[in-house]
């Protein structure tokens, strides 16, 4: 369930800057690992670290200056921008498809396309803690993860590591970068 709920915290994140709630929570969140020296320990440590410095209107701007504002944002969060360089183009046609194959469409609530990070996101929440086991199973988080993840969303962290306006999308992206880092070796030892 750990590993659903960090899926659900990304979501949440990437699909918008923290509200007052999400702050205070990020804010008191332990931040030692409970094995000293784990993986995740830093990188969350600097996620946290990032969310008591900044307060929500500074967040809420960065936000705004990195994936908002009219026409081009500076950073996309589209699967389709980073594998083939157009937003909803074939990756997202191959999504849909997959979406579909496991009972799944995108709400008419939901502004962004399914390719959006936050909306991958819960999806893998979803495989991960979802009820139906016919599709809510490691070799289906596997199969979604190689195919819909592990592709992008790389590029998408080093895009955000490497822009000079992120400051909590930095950490953000840090954290995200080592979790799909830790998620990539343990399915490889599954499919081992």
């Amino acid at each position: 369930m750990a590993r659903a709920e960090v899926y659900g915290l990304l979501a949440q994140l990437y699909y918008a800057a923290p509200d007052g709630t999400q702050l205070l929570a990020l804010r008191a969140a332990i931040t030692e690992a409970p094995a000293a020296g784990g993986f995740l320990e830093e990188p969350w440590q600097q996620l946290v670290s990032a969310a008591r410095e900044l307060d929500a209107l500074a967040l809420a701007a960065e936000y705004d200056a990195l994936f908002g504002g009219l026409g081009k944002p500076e950073i996309y969060l589209y699967a389709s921008h980073y594998l083939s360089g157009f937003l909803n183009e074939r990756p997202l046609a191959k999504l849909r498809g997959d979406l579909a194959a496991l009972g799944l469409a995108r709400s008419d609530a939901m502004s962004e396309p399914e390719d959006h990070v936050a909306c991958i996101c819960e999806v893998m929440r979803y495989l991960i803690a979802g009820d139906d086991g016919a599709v809510c199973h490691l070799a289906g988080q596997s199969h979604f993860f190689a195919t819909h993840v592990q592709p992008w969303v790389p590029a998408l962290c080093e895009a955000l590591l490497a822009h000079p306006k992120a400051r909590f999308c930095r950490a953000l992206a840090a954290f995200t970068q080592a979790f799909v880092t830790v998620e990539a070796q343990g399915f490889d030892m599954l499919d081992s």
